[in-house]
């Protein structure tokens, strides 16, 4: 059974849509029978992305608004939500997906870091902050899909900037689905979707990979079961695998080894039988 939320003539609402796992989302949501706001950066992305969605629905572009939105300014999320109200009047389903990857090492530059944060972490805090508390007043299902990262969980060495916003992500949303099922009357849920390696953007599409549009059927298969941690596997690594690399990391802290040993040469040898063992 589908979310309640998924219900045909209610919206949904997808940041970074012009592209990738946001289009795809955005296309499903529509073939739902979904109302749908594409935000996006301005540009013929958008529009083209909010073209292709148009034919997926009942009413063509009547059931579609493209908004022009850079999540990292919390005036362009403010008027983004008054464009929604105006238009469709409510929104059921927020799925925060705008990302950047620039950022670096420990040592990036300060504005790599500030864009990082911007996006990928307030960027969803503002877009929950300006969109739930409506959602949750109207005493109707309501979802929020926070697009998070296996980055922001086993912290693997190379952008640390962009681990370090996906693990706070993390942190944030576990705390907000903890809220949100502890207010009274409170209708609305959220979700943690983590992709595993997915061909996006323009990239060219490799073996090993998945296609966005799978990512978006293993993410409404586990909204239908109510998983809060939506962990994608890919045909590269399998759910196993994943489960045995989130718990080596974890066990970092408990057997009071070096941090992100799994990359470290001394441990080496015994991650690799970890990971070949059964999974528990």
């Amino acid at each position: 059974m589908a979310h309640p939320a998924l219900a045909a003539g209610r919206v949904a609402v997808v940041t970074g849509a012009a592209s990738g796992i946001g289009f795809a989302a955005a296309c499903r949501f529509a073939g739902l029978g979904m109302r749908v706001c594409l935000a996006d950066l301005p540009g013929e992305a958008l529009e083209a992305a909010a073209r292709k969605v148009a034919t997926l629905t009942r009413n063509g572009a009547g059931d579609i608004l493209a908004v022009p939105t850079n999540v990292s300014r919390s005036a362009d999320l403010e008027a983004l939500k008054g464009a929604i109200d105006t238009h469709f009047g409510e929104t059921a389903v927020l799925m925060n997906n705008a990302v950047t990857r620039i950022g670096g090492g420990a040592f990036a530059p300060r504005g790599n870091w500030e864009q990082a944060i911007g996006v990928n972490l307030w960027g969803v805090m503002d877009g929950v902050r300006t969109f739930v508390p409506d959602m949750i007043a109207s005493r109707r299902h309501g979802l929020v899909i926070n697009v998070g990262s296996k980055q922001g969980i086993t912290n693997p060495p190379g952008n640390t900037a962009y681990n370090v916003t996906k693990a706070a992500l993390k942190a944030y949303t576990e705390a907000l689905q903890h809220e949100l099922r502890s207010t009274p009357d409170c209708r609305v849920a959220a979700h943690l979707l983590i992709p595993g390696w997915t061909t996006t953007g323009n990239r060219e599409h490799k073996t090993g990979a998945w296609l966005p549009d799978q990512v978006i059927d293993f993410m409404l298969a586990g909204l239908a079961r109510g998983d809060f941690y939506i962990l994608c596997p890919d045909d590269e690594v399998t759910s196993e695998m994943d489960h045995k690399r989130i718990l080596w990391g974890a066990m970092d802290i408990t057997e009071n080894r070096p941090p992100l040993s799994r990359w470290h040469a001394d441990h080496k040898e015994a991650f690799a039988v970890f990971e070949r063992g059964a999974a528990k």
